[in-house]
C-alpha cells in the first residue's frame, strides 16, 4: 500500500506509480484537463496512463479497432493493480472510469476523484456515494484550484 510505498520513497527516493482515470470514449471535451492533472501528477510520480491526456486521442479510443479492446482491459487492469493511488477525473460521464473506480475500490486502492462543479453534468450517486473519506475521496473543484487539492492530498496521502 501507500505506506510501504512511502517508506520505500523515504529510503530510496522510489515515487508512487499513480493510474489516471479520465473519459475517452465517452467524450473528450476535458482532455485539456487531463493533461493539466497528468504533468501535476509526475511531481509525485510515474502516471501509468498519460496517454489520456493526449488531444490526438478520440473517442475512437487508442487506435479505433476494436479487436484491441481486449488488450486495453488487460493491460490497464494490470496497471490498476500496480498502482500505488488512482485520480479520476470524474466529471466527464464515462462507463469506463466508473468500471476502473469500481474494480480499483476492490483491490482497497487509494482513490481521489475530482469532480468539476462548473459543469452542466452530475455526479453519480454511485461516486459520490462511496465515498468513505480514507480509500475514496471525491473533491469538487474549480480548473483554477486544481494543483492546490492535487498537492494537499498527496501530503497527506504520503503523510499516512
Amino acid at each position: 500500500g501507500v505506506r510501504a510505498v512511502r517508506s520505500r520513497c523515504a529510503r530510496g527516493g522510489m515515487k508512487l506509480a499513480i493510474y489516471f482515470c479520465g473519459s475517452i470514449r465517452g467524450g473528450r471535451q476535458d482532455v485539456q484537463i487531463y493533461s493539466r492533472i497528468i504533468d501535476y501528477l509526475k511531481k509525485f510520480g510515474t502516471v501509468f496512463t498519460e496517454h489520456i491526456g493526449c488531444p490526438d486521442l478520440t473517442v475512437n479510443g487508442e487506435d479505433g479497432a476494436k479487436g484491441e479492446d481486449k488488450y486495453i482491459h488487460d493491460r490497464d487492469l494490470k496497471w490498476l493493480e500496480e498502482a500505488d493511488v488512482i485520480v479520476a477525473e470524474v466529471t466527464q460521464p464515462s462507463l469506463g472510469v466508473g468500471y476502473e473506480i469500481g474494480r480499483a475500490m476492490h483491490m482497497n486502492k487509494k482513490i481521489l476523484c475530482l469532480f468539476r462543479t462548473s459543469s452542466k453534468h452530475f455526479l453519480s450517486a454511485m461516486i459520490r456515494g462511496a465515498e468513505n473519506g480514507t480509500n475514496l475521496q471525491v473533491k469538487d473543484y474549480s480548473e483554477k484550484e486544481v494543483e492546490i487539492i492535487l498537492q494537499q492530498y498527496f501530503e497527506k496521502q504520503l503523510q499516512a
